[in-house]
């Protein structure tokens, strides 16, 4: 029998892991549950080890779709993956075409989704395991689709906003290179030939022009450690939560970062409670598919609480990256017995809002650039044209 890891929450609240051997994974599922135990996750063994390659977000969102659809229109699920299948990417294809033959082996749907975290999130396997166990997978996979189209608009908004920003601040930074580098220089000795004592500002930027010249040889690689910095923040868990704390603890960013965490997070856990998932155990998905460390660790934080015995209200009012507007609408969910409803309308609200963020960012990092290098080639500019004046008085009149 194939053996399977497993991740599962005590009736106590502990989470542990395990590996046992079953005829299925869904088999498996079945005794851990009888045992009293809520089922996070389970994997076979080794599953992972095939080098299937990761799919991308806009691909899978679509495969999602097709599934949503087609499952409604009287298709079986095998036949629905196998269509699926025939329009993704290879990438993906390879991905369902696996699940497809888990699904005919007997397995779990949920659990061989799964068994592929390179394509589908701790959260997508979540809404599909609630619609696996309430007879609803029609229902859940319209939900996820919903779910995963809805991150990809927003996210390829925000996208589209920072391109401006990011080509102005690279030509301008390009421009201010070959100005100190190759334009500075020839002044610098033209200047200098004509004996004149030259104004400090005007010897001081000619000096720095010249030694940069000097050693062009360190801008790529400043260029490299810059590119070395960037990944070791994106990729490595030290440097995600360093990145993470700098932009929550910035003045005007942290306030944009905590609506777009809260968007996303409250429509996550909106979708897994629609689809019957117990609190602690959407908290648990949740956090296992945030993107952001911090955020993931106060979900995790606030699901201890909960089973403890907390509200999510006073589970979440601890935690840092939640704002006063999120707990106040989420206390107001409890109180009305209609959490679900109201994490929906808080994912609505943080979306409008961080659109609005992202517009008001731009806005502003616009004409603030613009302002910026305009200034540093102003003064550059009066520089050399004091130094030109003190050289040629006559140039006055």
């Amino acid at each position: 029998m194939p053996g399977f890891q497993f991740q599962t929450i005590s009736p106590d609240g502990r989470r542990a892991r395990g590996r046992e051997h079953a005829a299925s994974a869904e088999s498996l599922v079945r005794a851990l549950e009888a045992r009293g135990l809520v089922v996070l996750d389970v994997q076979e063994h080794g599953a992972n080890a095939r080098g299937l390659p990761r799919a991308s977000r806009a691909a899978v969102a679509d495969a999602i779709r097709a599934l949503a659809s087609l499952l409604p229109a009287g298709l079986s699920l095998v036949r629905a993956l196998d269509v699926a299948a025939g329009t993704a990417p290879s990438a993906l294809a390879g991905i369902l075409r696996d699940v497809r033959s888990r699904v005919e082996r007997g397995e779990g749907v949920a659990a061989s989704f799964a068994a592929h975290p390179q394509a589908f999130s701790a959260a997508a396997v979540g809404v599909v395991r609630a619609g696996e166990r309430a007879g609803d997978l029609d229902g859940a996979f319209d939900r996820l689709a919903a779910q995963l189209e809805r991150e990809d608009a927003l996210r390829a908004r925000l996208l589209s906003a920072a391109i401006y920003p990011a080509i102005l601040a690279v030509a301008g930074g390009a421009a201010l290179l070959v100005l100190l580098i190759f334009v500075l220089p020839r002044f610098a000795a033209l200047l200098q030939g004509t004996g004149m004592p030259l104004p400090a500002s005007t010897a001081l930027l000619l000096d720095a022009a010249t030694a940069l010249r000097a050693n062009w040889g360190l801008v790529p690689l400043a260029l490299a450690a810059l590119v070395a910095a960037v990944a070791w923040l994106r990729t490595s868990s030290a440097g995600r939560r360093v990145w993470s704390r700098t932009l929550l603890a910035l003045p005007v960013v942290g306030g944009f970062r905590r609506d777009a965490l809260a968007a996303g997070m409250a429509r996550t856990l909106a979708v897994l409670l629609r689809g019957g998932a117990p609190l602690p155990v959407a908290l648990e998905d949740a956090g296992r598919s945030a993107d952001d460390p911090l955020l993931g660790d106060a979900l995790h934080a606030a699901r201890a609480r909960v089973i403890a015995g907390s509200t999510l209200h006073a589970a979440c009012a601890t935690e840092r990256v939640f704002s006063d507007v999120f707990l106040s609408l989420v206390a107001t969910g409890e109180e009305a017995g209609r959490l679900p409803e109201f994490l929906e309308r808080a994912a609505v609200f943080f979306e409008q809002r961080t659109d609005r963020g992202a517009q008001r960012l731009v806005a502003f990092a616009e004409p603030a650039m613009i302002v910026a290098f305009g200034l540093v080639i102003g003064a550059v500019a009066l520089s050399l044209l004091q130094a030109i004046y003190g050289i040629n008085p006559a140039g006055l009149r």
